[in-house]
């Protein structure tokens, strides 16, 4: 009855449409972002987003435009930056600081420019809106993550193979730096979309913290990415069923709990299992 009743609102069923969509992309994404140690590209994509969102409403257009237009044209400009399109922290974490503070000049410009802003479009992109979603935007939200979990499917082999000796891959044919560039690009349209969810401040914890966990529990690609996806599914149902239940606590902050303790229960049971095949004490 509790679930039933919880479920008979249009906002719960548009976040959990639009969050299982947006999971599944985070945690198959994630997963290789892990892989290939780009976790803080993602973290940088997320204030990239912020600042689009905003620029694009100082300027009077849709601020998911700009969302979208500003996280693929960064993610596309930190992989042709990087070597091989993967960019190193020296870009990254020069790029990071400039935007950073382009995100506070159009915080601003907006806030004093409109004087019906009151801040909200500005809070709502940094720590997420997914109750806040209408019906239309949850099935794009997740129509936008199915396409990019296919994607990330369709290319998983060859992008593991570059991500784990990208000599060999070239040698053997695989185009290395531009399967580089299509995996950033759809990084880029996954944090993009789960900025919606939750927010560009935390949208490094729905990448990082399920993929974080697979890791942890086997050392099989494959299994990994799906075992990434799942977390990333169970973190926001849960995350959206501890907010239902405790209307005070923000969803943001319930589904990256979830997903934090995901990840702590897996790093537990994965050291305890590593330390038993090794005949270790625990």
């Amino acid at each position: 009855m509790w679930l039933s009743n919880m479920l008979a609102h249009d906002f719960i069923r548009n976040a959990f449409i639009a969050g299982t969509g947006i999971a599944l992309a985070s945690g198959l994404t994630g997963y290789f972002l892990v892989l290939r140690g780009q976790v803080f590209s993602s973290d940088a994509l997320g204030h990239v987003a912020f600042a689009g969102a905003l620029a694009a409403l100082v300027f009077g257009f849709d601020a998911r435009l700009g969302l979208f237009a500003f996280t693929i044209a960064a993610a596309v400009g930190l992989g042709l930056v990087g070597a091989r399109g993967r960019a190193d922290d020296v870009v990254i974490g020069g790029f990071f600081a400039w935007v950073l503070g382009l995100g506070a000049l159009f915080l601003t410009l907006y806030t004093t420019s409109n004087s019906a802003a009151n801040g909200t479009k500005g809070i709502n992109t940094l720590f997420g809106s997914i109750f806040g979603l209408s019906h239309p935007e949850a099935v794009a939200a997740a129509w936008i993550g199915a396409v990019v979990s296919v994607a990330v499917v369709v290319m998983a082999r060859p992008l593991l193979f570059a991500s784990l000796d990208q000599a060999v891959a070239a040698a053997r044919g695989v185009h290395v730096q531009a399967i580089s560039l299509v995996f950033l690009v759809l990084v880029g349209i996954t944090t993009a979309e789960a900025t919606g969810a939750v927010g560009a401040l935390l949208v490094l914890g729905l990448l990082a913290a399920p993929a974080g966990a697979a890791h942890r529990l086997t050392s099989r690609p494959f299994r990994a990415m799906w075992f990434s996806a799942a977390f990333a599914i169970l973190s926001v149902w849960l995350g959206l069923v501890l907010a239902y239940a405790a209307p005070r606590l923000p969803p943001s902050f319930t589904i990256l709990t979830v997903a934090s303790l995901i990840y702590l229960i897996a790093a537990t049971i994965g050291r305890v299992s590593r330390r038993w095949e090794n005949n270790l004490p625990v």
